[in-house]
């Protein structure tokens, strides 16, 4: 079929039509790129938002934990006295109770004056040390051993032995038996922590 002069007029219209049917669906086509690139947008948005609440609650969490775990430990604190200022008094009676109860032939000590342990850091507690020197007149080793446990034990501080030195006691000169059979010494550090100006 040949097409002819006389019908380009009849085929106007559907060529009109079919222009405009192509023109609707390429922006159709581009109308659904905006609104899909503008859906992953707000997809992108969304999901960062999300991944800041989780980073957040997360962080929360971690600091009611930390919160938790202070708690606990300022309670052990005050539970065991080692908060607050130093006890020296019942730490000397508590010396003194100690050698009574295990009957140590002989005992001499001396604390030295407190000292600091803090650099100037700002933290929630402050800790102090107390040096202590303490000589003792032993029946055997296991006394020694004894002695340092009960103190580590019920001392209102945190008792921590540097250095202890065991040794046999010389025989006396005019021949006595002497009831101790060994001496020794030991250095001590007895800690204490107060409440500290920091926030942490």
């Amino acid at each position: 079929m040949k097409l002819s002069s006389r019908d380009l007029p009849k085929l106007w219209l559907p060529l009109l039509a079919a222009l405009a049917m192509f023109i609707v669906t390429g922006l159709l086509v581009w109308g659904s790129q905006l609104d899909a690139g503008k859906a992953e947008q707000e997809r992108s948005v969304a999901t960062a938002a999300k991944n800041q609440i989780e980073q957040r609650l997360r962080q929360v969490r971690t600091e009611e934990q930390e919160i938790r775990d202070r708690t606990q430990l300022l309670q052990q604190l005050q539970n065991s006295g080692i908060t607050g200022e130093e006890k020296r008094l019942d730490w000397m009676e508590l010396l003194r109770e100690t050698q009574r109860e295990l009957r140590i032939p002989g005992m001499t000590y001396e604390f030295g004056a407190q000292t600091s342990l803090d650099k100037g850091e700002d933290a929630a507690y402050s800790w102090f040390s107390s040096p202590l020197h303490v000589k003792l007149r032993l029946l055997h080793e296991e006394d020694l051993l004894n002695f340092l446990a009960r103190i580590e034990k019920n001392a209102k501080a945190l008792v921590i032995v540097r250095s202890c030195k065991l040794a046999p006691l010389p025989r006396q000169v005019d021949g006595r038996e002497v009831m101790a059979q060994l001496g020794a010494e030991c250095d001590m550090q007895w800690l204490t922590a107060r409440p500290g100006n920091g926030k942490k």
